[in-house]
């Protein structure tokens, strides 16, 4: 309806001999104003010399009767045009949402690269690829509902200064590599040695021997560590609802890069600098960077090229090439996109970008283990899982081991997706998971209520039905329409906390809905028309739900 609106005014615009100019069209805050309102009167005055009323009076007169569905136009305040939606407009929509299909065709025809999650294999997942792969998903979803073919790619490292750092460490404390908790207490110790010197010579032989194949023992430890690594991660994606396309290991892009890197020379696109292969990023208003060492090893910039060619390779249709990682990443992506479109001319005219995302910490403040490493992804959800099933076990659901697992998901999903992209996030578990508001484990409550609804309205003989419907809307058919929007206004913002918000606002309209009205209630002659909009509640809520990544069961 917002695209019809913009159009009618631009129309009449046209038709007037004003000239075009851009405006809003916005749901006003207080519903007494209309369901759209225009600035474009306040706009227009300022340049035709008259009065903002008085352009608007002349617009609306223009409008008035003209646009199907509205039934009335208003002007308010200083000149704002308000617009007031038809009773069949809301009865329309509600069979629409009866449906539970809003795919959109907005991307269709775009394939889209899209990389997210990519973890260092050797060690314990990281809370930050946790919130990247929760970020990742749900923009891949937002994308596949508005027709794009997107490929999710799954980028591990699984060579590098890192696996060097818990191999020597492995043979340092004599772990075990098919344990990932001594993974994790491998890695400290590497890292912790490398940093401080006492063996930053010793670690980076062993780097050397692993990029070489020259040890055996040290070749065998690296690959059942990364084994170990690839087990944890498949269970915890299979939690997270994640399944890649596409995994493309840093070990493989390795060897491309370099040779891409080394074939780039000659024409200046990388230069030696000090022993090293460098990329002059200040041609470019940005910072020079190292693609290959003094040693003459990739570094992970040089690796980043190579795994854009495997993935091209892999899918030559892309149209937009994206990878989400940390925010403090943001300055290594610029160099390495304007190195990509430097190398490889049919990337120019492509979409390239990279997504960032914050850091999460806790209320608690507790950011470790109780063994002193850095609180792990892995941690995080068993310990929201565990709090989770106390939850669920007060439910009616069947199987509250499933339950549970949703619960905790959900309860991680929405604390982190409620902020916008790039905002550092305070994961408060209390908070998480409630079942009272602002949280993913109430909107999953909402979504079992309205199941529940519809089942006790059955067994008394009420069905959904559109074709009575009362001559004053509901409060809740004024939101629930607004439902496509709020999606597309998310998919193009690449910002699923839009889509939280709106949720979560629906589920309390719903809730003080089904406090006020009585839906399973054959002696009531609008029941089966209150059950359509709880039915429409249902598959919005699912529909919302998914789009986050997260669950909806039909009991809780």
């Amino acid at each position: 309806m917002n695209t019809v609106l913009h159009t009618a005014i631009t129309d009449t615009l046209k038709d007037l001999g004003l000239e075009e100019v851009d405006f809003s069209i916005e749901h006003p805050a207080d519903a007494s104003h209309g369901n759209y309102s225009s600035n474009v009167a306040m706009i227009l005055a300022q340049k035709v010399g008259k009065s903002p009323r008085d352009v608007a009076a002349q617009i609306v007169e223009k409008m008035e009767g003209a646009i199907e569905h509205v039934d009335y136009i208003e002007i308010a305040g200083p000149g704002f045009i308000n617009f007031f939606l038809s009773r069949d407009f809301f009865v329309q929509e509600l069979g629409h949402m009866q449906g539970g299909t809003w795919k959109s065709t907005d991307m269709e025809g775009e394939t889209i690269l899209f990389e997210y999650t990519s973890p260092n294999l050797f060690k314990p997942l990281h809370i930050g690829n946790l919130v990247g792969n929760i970020i990742g998903e749900s923009i891949t979803r937002l994308f596949e509902n508005a027709g794009a073919d997107v490929k999710r790619i799954n980028y591990p490292s699984d060579i590098g200064l890192t696996v060097a750092k818990g191999v020597w460490g492995l043979k340092k404390i004599g772990g075990n590599p098919d344990s990932i908790a001594d993974l994790g207490e491998a890695y400290k110790e590497g890292n912790e040695a490398y940093e401080d010197g006492s063996a930053k010579e010793d670690i980076e032989a062993v780097n050397r021997a692993l990029y070489a194949e020259s040890d055996a023992k040290l070749h065998d430890l690296r690959m059942r560590g990364i084994k170990t690594s690839r087990t944890h991660l498949k269970e915890l994606l299979r939690a997270l609802g994640t399944s890649f396309d596409l995994v493309v290991f840093e070990s493989e892009a390795s060897p491309v890069g370099q040779k891409t890197v080394e074939d780039h020379v000659a024409d200046g696109i990388f230069e030696e600098s000090d022993g090293a292969v460098v990329f002059k990023g200040e041609r470019h208003g940005l910072h020079t960077r190292v693609f290959l060492n003094s040693q003459g090893l990739p570094t992970y910039e040089a690796k980043d090229v190579g795994n854009f060619i495997l993935k091209q390779r892999a899918y030559p249709g892309w149209t937009q090439s994206i990878v989400v990682t940390g925010g403090e990443q943001r300055e290594y992506f610029k160099v390495i996109i304007a190195a990509l479109r430097e190398l490889f001319p049919e990337a120019k005219d492509k979409v390239l970008a990279h997504i960032p995302t914050g850091f999460l910490t806790l209320t608690t403040g507790k950011m470790s283990s109780r063994k002193g490493n850095v609180l792990t992804g892995e941690e995080l959800i068993a310990d929201v899982r565990k709090e989770a099933a106390k939850r669920a076990k007060e439910s009616r659901a069947e199987d509250t081991e499933k339950l549970s697992e949703q619960i905790a998901v959900a309860a991680l999903k929405y604390q982190i997706l409620r902020q916008k992209v790039g905002s550092d996030i305070v994961f408060d578990k209390e908070r998480a998971l409630s079942f009272e508001g602002d949280s993913g484990p109430y909107l999953q409550y909402t979504h079992a209520r309205t199941c529940s609804v519809l089942q006790k309205a059955k067994e008394v003989g009420v069905e959904p039905s559109l074709q009575h419907a009362p001559e004053t809307t509901y409060s809740l058919e004024h939101l629930l329409y607004q439902y496509v929007e709020v999606v597309a206004e998310a998919t193009a913002e690449k910002e699923p906390h839009r889509i939280v918000g709106y949720l979560t606002e629906l589920a309390g309209a719903f809730n003080t809905f089904y406090a006020q009205e009585k839906i399973a209630d054959a002696s009531d002659e609008y029941a089966p028309y209150k059950a359509a909009l709880a039915e429409a509640v249902k598959v919005t809520l699912k529909n919302g739900l998914h789009l986050l990544g997260i669950e909806a069961p039909e009991q809780m």
